[in-house]
Parts: C-alpha cells; structure tokens; sequence
C-alpha cells in the first residue's frame, strides 16, 4: 500500500507542473488507477488531486478534460462529501457538461452528478445550480446524445427532481418538451422507462399541469397505457404517477379538464390496479379514485371489478 500511496503522490504532484503533456499524462494515469483499483480511489483523494482535476475540466486540451473527468467520476463512487466540499467543484463540472470536448466528458460529468444526488442532502444544493440543469437538459435535446449519455442525464434530472422543491425550477427551464419529445420518438431500449419517471417526479408540481397542457402531455402519457403500444410494466406504472401527480397538484381544476381524456385509457389504469406492483398498484387506484370512475358509465367487466374494490 505504501507503495502506491507513494506512486499516486508523484502522479498528483505532477498535475502542478507548468508542463501541459506533464499533466495530460499525470491525469490519463489517475484516470486508469481510480479505474482499475478501488483501493486507490482514498489514496488519489488524501494526495489532493480533487482540484487540480476539476481545474483540468476547464481545459481545451480533449484528453486533459476526458480523462479528469472520467477519474472524478470514479472518486464520486467513494467521496462525494470532498468532491462538494472542493471550491468551485460544481461549477467545473457544470462547464464540462455544457461545453464537453467529447460525448464521454458529457457521459461522465452526468453520471458523477448522478452519483452525487444518492446523498440526499446533496439535492437542493445540486438543484440551483442553473447551469448543471441547463446542461442535462441540451444532453436530452441533443438528437446525437448517445444513448448512456440521455440515460445518465435522465438519472440526473430524476435525482435532483426527488427534492420538491427543484421540480418547478426543472418545468421552467424548459425541460418538459424534450422529454416528451424523447417519449414520442426515442425507441433505444431502457429510454421509454427512464423518461417517464423524470416525468412522473416532475409532474409533481403546481407548474406542470401549464407545460403538459402546451404539448398535450396527458394525450402521450394515456396512449403509454394503451395496450397496443407495447409499454413496458415500468413505463405504463410511471405514467400512472405522472397522472396521479398531476391531478394531486394541480386539484380540480385539472382533474376535470383531463377526466375525459385519462379515462380514455381505463383499461390500461385497471390492468395495472390489478397486475402492477404494489405501489403500481396503490397509484392506479388513486387514481382511479381522484377521477371518480365510480360515478362514470363503463363496460361490465369494469363495473364488475370496481365494484370488488373500493374507491
């Protein structure tokens, strides 16, 4: 071990030279150690590399940029309470993200956002930065986002959307049309689930009901229920939430202006009331519940199971 502490040391030591191939090659190193031995990842730490790397993600040079990014995304696994105590940390990586050399710097500063949201604490502060918000954002409007990337930066957006109180900033910076748009016309595997669950989080909010309305999201999310559409278990349950979520915010006011519209897709909220999984389950009576299907007409087979379960 003290042979590697003493390796690492001389690797960031390195990345204060005034020589710019001195440092590119010191960072391509770390890159690979924080890659390939966990055990490193405290030593890279302790030597106090967490700077110098986030001052690399400034630089022009691809490979600097590539590579300190991809090893401060390795650290986050491990450190994230030093990654945010670092000054002007999120605002480096808020640069990579927006302005990335290539699509890996992209891939890998959302996924290090991302690791850094599983601390709950962590939400609010990640939530106001503006820029980190803007740059997920562009990576979903981006048509030639690849497609880790989009699932990456969706995983962001999810986390951050998981404090309340960032949902209607996220509604108005724009976020709603590009991921709708993902839902109607990205078929890359995994997507369809992703995308509704940022939808169904930030559905909860008094400002979404507005922005769905614009692009006629309740539309796309009850045709995710159809049947005919192939939706996955976990799509159509997350746009039960998003439903549920939206109503629940937006009182009833909404409810009815979306009643006729939601309850287009009956049969898809009762298969999943009976075959989701508990909280599918829990939601999709809810909703059922909050849009008063009891007092509406119905096939019997319908009238015959809401009559088994209470509304």
């Amino acid at each position: 071990m003290e042979v590697k502490r003493r390796a690492v040391k001389n690797l960031v030591t390195k990345l204060s030279s005034v020589s710019e191939q001195t440092r590119t090659e010191a960072i391509c190193e770390l890159r690979m150690i924080s890659k390939n031995d966990s055990d490193s990842r405290p030593l890279i730490a302790d030597a106090g590399a967490v700077p110098y790397l986030s001052e690399s993600l400034y630089s022009s040079n691809k490979l600097s940029q590539e590579n300190a990014t991809a090893t401060l995304h390795n650290l986050s696994i491990s450190h994230k309470d030093l990654l945010m105590s670092t000054r002007g940390f999120l605002d480096a990586l808020s640069h990579a993200l927006r302005n990335p050399s290539s699509p890996s710097v992209a891939q890998c500063a959302a996924g290090t956002i991302f690791s850094l949201l599983t601390v709950e604490s962590y939400r609010s502060i990640i939530g106001h930065k503006r820029d980190i918000l803007f740059g997920l954002i562009d990576i979903i409007k981006n048509p030639n986002s690849d497609s880790r990337t989009v699932k990456d930066a969706l995983k962001a957006l999810f986390g951050i959307a998981l404090y309340p109180m960032n949902r209607a900033h996220i509604v108005e910076l724009g976020a709603v049309p590009p991921l709708f748009s993902l839902l109607c016309n990205d078929g890359r595997a995994g997507i369809l689930e992703d995308v509704t669950a940022v939808i169904a989080q930030i559905a909860g909010c008094e400002e979404s009901w507005e922005a769905f309305r614009k692009i006629s999201g309740v539309g796309v999310l009850v045709d995710m229920l159809d049947s005919s559409t192939g939706s996955s278990n976990r799509t159509k349950e997350n746009a039960i939430s998003a439903l549920l979520n939206l109503v629940q915010c937006g009182g009833e006011e909404t409810v009815n202006s979306i009643r006729g519209i939601v309850l287009g897709a009956v049969d898809g909220i009762i298969e999943v009331a009976e075959n989701g999984t508990d909280k599918g389950r829990s939601k999709a009576m809810a909703l059922l519940k909050i849009l008063d299907v009891s007092s509406c007409t119905f096939q019997e087979e319908h009238m015959d199971y809401l009559s088994n379960h209470s509304l």
